[in-house]
């Protein structure tokens, strides 16, 4: 009776060796997984900054070059009311 006692001890003690093992590299995937998620995210949000400070860029140069055309527009205009002065006085 006694070895029957010692072997169901063994066999206890190595399916509760095996189910903390388990639970162990269970809980290892779970985090390695959730600091994935995390990398993930935060490369996410760096992407949307650049997308973000990109469009920021492209609008500035848009602004600028309106503006430049805007006065372009005038000096033609200004040229264009001269022109025709000088086509009145004569």
């Amino acid at each position: 009776m006694s070895t029957v006692v010692v072997i169901l001890i063994i066999v206890v003690a190595a399916l509760v060796a095996f189910f903390l093992i388990r639970t162990a590299a269970a809980k290892k995937r779970t985090q390695q997984t959730a600091r994935l998620q995390t990398d993930a995210k935060r490369d996410d949000a760096v992407h949307h900054r650049e997308q973000a400070e990109r469009s920021r860029t492209d609008a500035a140069v848009a602004e600028e070059r309106a503006k430049r055309q805007q006065a372009e527009a005038e000096l033609h205009e200004q040229r264009a009311n001269a022109r025709e002065r000088e086509v009145g006085d004569n």
